[in-house]
């Protein structure tokens, strides 16, 4: 009996030694795939979110590199705090804190360099939609580590598959957060006439401004888009004011039609108003491209500035007020 209890015993001893030999073997090897599963996820992040379309900004290549390369340094951040925390290293979080200072320089520069080039447009992106850009670049930082601390943990938690699953459901998480809202949510676009009535410029019944050149007359006659936005309740008349708002859409405007003017020519500037009675906002634009409906298309697509939401409805005193269509 005695001998059967010794070789119990010895038996438990061990098998703990073997689980510690696996533990000490394996929590490294554990932490270094959860490192780059981690690592992985977070720049394919980076890369999801990373796109030079019309406004051809970040610029390719250099522009595309500097913002790569940061994607590389958030992901790193938030695939290495994980084991850092569960060997109870508590600096990693100093590390996050000084990554965050670091991103917020990000949207520093962006905003500099963004306001530099703004002042050698033709037809300028305005303040509002330059902080915008900035704000986005710094929160896209975020979106890489949080992809990258989320795949590192569930890859230390649930091994090697959970961390695949956890890092594909960010990344959906992440294709949904890249971009937000568009003026078709908040008005609708149509097309209408621009006239000219003596020296005055119409868009539909909104008057624009005044044209007194009879060879600009002509040319608004010949050349001139007109677009009115109906917007569907309060907050998109409350948001449509917004000049900033107002100035993205004539950027994005002249930017995918092209613009027909030259520096120096006040007259032929795209312009926006609004018509004070109902809210509607007539724009005016002279284009390299003659497509009016193409105008109204890109109108519905310019997005909505984050910095020029407003929301008059969720004032306490409009709450018996419907809030549909944004």
């Amino acid at each position: 009996m005695a001998g059967q209890t010794t070789q119990t015993s010895r038996a438990l001893r061990e098998g703990q030694s073997i689980m510690m030999d696996l533990i000490r073997w394996g929590q490294p090897q554990n932490a270094l795939v959860g490192i780059l599963l981690g690592l992985a996820f977070g720049i394919i992040a980076r890369l999801l979110m990373l796109r030079t379309d019309y406004r051809q900004y970040p610029t390719y290549p250099h522009g595309r590199i500097i913002h790569i390369s940061l994607g590389v340094i958030a992901a790193a951040l938030g695939a290495v705090a994980v084991p850092a925390l569960f060997k109870k290293d508590y600096t990693a979080i100093t590390f996050l804190t000084l990554a965050a200072q670091q991103f917020r320089d990000v949207r520093k520069m962006e905003r500099e360099t963004l306001s530099k080039i703004d002042s050698m447009e033709l037809v300028p992106r305005g303040t509002t939609y330059i902080e915008g850009i900035a704000m986005v670049f710094e929160g896209r930082n975020y979106l890489v580590i949080l992809t990258a601390l989320v795949t590192s943990l569930t890859s230390a938690g649930l091994g090697l598959i959970g961390g695949i699953i956890a890092g594909c459901l960010t990344l959906i998480l992440v294709f949904k957060l890249k971009s937000g809202k568009m003026l078709s949510h908040i008005a609708e676009a149509a097309v209408a006439q621009v006239r000219i009535d003596g020296p005055d410029l119409f868009v539909g019944d909104i008057y624009m401004m005044n044209v007194g050149l009879s060879s600009n007359q002509e040319l608004v006659a010949e050349r001139g888009i007109g677009v009115i936005l109906t917007p569907f309740n309060a907050n998109g008349k409350a948001t449509l004011s917004n000049l900033g708002q107002r100035q993205a859409i004539l950027f994005d405007l002249a930017t995918i039609l092209g613009v027909y003017r030259d520096d120096g020519e006040p007259a032929l500037v795209p312009m926006a108003k609004l018509d004070m009675k109902d809210g509607r906002l007539g724009i005016f634009v002279l284009p390299q491209e003659l497509d009016a409906e193409k105008a109204r298309v890109v109108v519905q697509r310019v997005p909505i500035l984050e910095s020029a939401v407003r929301m008059p409805t969720e004032a306490s005193v409009n709450k018996e007020e419907g809030r549909s269509n944004g």
